[in-house]
């Protein structure tokens, strides 16, 4: 028989060796195990949420045009970090209603007026909220977020703001802000350069001016200015969702938290100073502190008088300046781009203005501007009124959904849904204006018998300043700014445009502006014979 051979373990320490070596393998065996296991149950758990995504999506789109699979987690995401018109345009006209996906936020477009009004006008189905972080940036008590009679009477009492006694306060103040630019630009002795700046530049000293006066410092405008644009840029339509260090809403949040303690220093002075019964308005702050305080001493029981009665907080007021001046920088600071681009490639337009303004200011082009006198620019009004259609500031304002909203007989928006009624059909259709894509300010004109011209007979369908309980409350007093700025500007300066291959290309921000910025060249214009 072959012998065999028997290891045995020659000591206690071979032995223990041994077991050692065993109680590893089988510790290494079960952690394998259990780490595939793990990556496995991983990984099904992924797949089933990222199946369950599709399933959502596809679910709540049902028949709108849209994609048909969502891009995972980010949907459109990567396309809404350089938007372009042409991209946007593609979106409106692939029907009255679609679908997209952003970030897990699922999206309704309206694009038809029918829809577009349909949404602005149905507070309790859907409220605005400007894009996805406006809330964080603009503070969840924001006066524009609120809805229903609060909402309602807030409007209210802000009409006082607008009417044209305070409309002639503030006009003074705006013809000499623009002047001051306009003196700046003429003496620049640089070529042809981007101006796109320099008018929100304008817009926001003008705004300032105007909403607060005498409240801040020059140094304190220079500051605000340059947070308000950090507001702008994290309005954008699509942005990275969290407040992180860094991040364009972080840096937004933080502006306005330093916007805010400069514009309630502002509301405390002005009531200080408007106490005073013999103490004269200078903005638009001390017309409304004004306005409360002889509702106060009223002895009438009138609906604005009650409203107006009641002490508004520093911070309720602060909020309402805040709104006012994002409104102003943002979306009157495209109309005015836009209204210079246009005049310099239309020359015939710019001359029928320059004719206008000689006559209603008599040759003399220092005459202080009146309301009247603004009130007779009527081609100069149309020349604003045909801008914004065909280049309209905000292209959709975002909405949320609050209930499930029956927006059309065979479509539903579901809860929580972002629903945005788009313009720029709405401003581009043939059948309201003849030959949309041209630029034609005789369109708001009246016939040569009198008549009022089809344009202006489709009100419906001129969504510049949204419609509905909110509709911009600022609306007149924005288009007396360009209108008068355009004016002035037109008998004291001439403009060369630098056309570039990115002139007509559309930047969207919160607002829209040309891509290259308008690069334009301004001299002094010799005074009328």
């Amino acid at each position: 028989m072959a012998s065999q051979t028997i290891v045995r373990p020659t000591s206690l320490v071979d032995l223990s060796s041994m077991r050692t070596w065993g109680l590893e393998g089988l510790t290494k065996a079960k952690f394998t195990f259990d780490t595939k296991t793990t990556t496995a149950t991983i990984l099904t758990l992924v797949i089933s949420l990222l199946l369950l995504e599709q399933l959502v999506y596809r679910t709540k789109k049902a028949h709108l045009p849209g994609a048909k699979w969502t891009i995972p987690v980010i949907g459109k995401f990567a396309d809404s970090l350089n938007p372009t018109l042409a991209n946007y345009k593609a979106q409106w006209n692939s029907g009255p209603l679609s679908a997209v996906s952003v970030f897990n936020i699922f999206i309704v477009i309206g694009s038809s007026n029918e829809m577009a009004r349909k949404i602005l006008n149905s507070p309790n189905h859907a409220e605005p909220c400007l894009v996805a972080s406006a809330k964080k940036v603009l503070s969840p008590d924001n006066w524009v977020f609120l809805h229903g009679k609060v909402h309602a009477d807030y409007r209210k009492a802000l009409n006082v703001l607008f009417t044209k006694q305070a409309l002639s306060v503030y006009l003074p103040i705006q013809e000499r802000i623009y002047r001051s630019y306009f003196g700046k630009w003429m003496s620049d002795p640089s070529p042809a350069k981007p101006y796109m700046m320099e008018m929100r530049d304008l817009n926001m000293d003008t705004s300032l001016a105007v909403f607060i006066g005498p409240y801040v410092t020059d140094a304190q405008r220079d500051e605000i200015n340059k947070k308000y644009w950090l507001i702008t840029v994290a309005l954008e339509l699509v942005n990275f969702p969290f407040a992180w260090p860094g991040t364009k809403i972080y840096n937004a949040i933080q502006a306005r938290k330093t916007c805010m303690k400069y514009l309630e220093s502002a509301s405390a002075q002005s009531k200080i100073r408007m106490a005073d019964p013999n103490a004269e308005s200078e903005c638009l702050l001390d017309e409304w502190v004004k306005a409360m305080i002889q509702a106060r001493k009223a002895q009438d029981d009138g609906e604005t008088t009650k409203l107006l009665s009641r002490e508004y907080s520093d911070r309720e007021i602060a909020m309402v300046l805040l709104s006012f001046l994002f409104a102003s920088q943002d979306a009157m600071s495209s109309a005015i781009v836009y209204a210079f681009q246009l005049t310099a490639d239309h020359p015939e337009v710019l001359a029928k203005i320059r004719e206008e303004q000689y006559r209603i200011r008599g040759n003399d082009l220092d005459r202080p501007l009146t309301l009247d006198m603004v009130d007779d620019m009527v081609y100069t009004r149309a020349v604003v009124k045909e801008a914004m259609r065909f280049r309209p500031p905000v292209i959709m304002v975002p909405y949320e959904t609050t209930k499930a909203f029956p927006v059309s007989p065979d479509y539903t928006v579901p809860k929580g849904s972002m629903i945005i009624p788009a313009f720029w059909n709405s401003l581009h259709d043939e059948t309201c204006y003849p030959e949309p894509d041209v630029f034609k300010p005789e369109r708001w004109l009246p016939n040569e018998d009198g008549s009022e011209p089809l344009a202006e007979s489709k009100p419906q369908n001129y969504l510049v300043w949204g419609s509905g309980p909110h509709k911009c409350i600022g609306g007149q007093y924005a288009s007396m700014h360009v209108t008068a700025t355009l004016g002035t500007a037109s008998v004291l300066m001439n403009w060369e445009h630098e056309v570039t291959p990115d002139s007509e290309e559309v930047k969207v921000i919160a607002a829209i502006f040309p891509k290259d910025e308008l690069r334009l060249k301004f001299s002094p214009r010799a005074p009328p014979a």
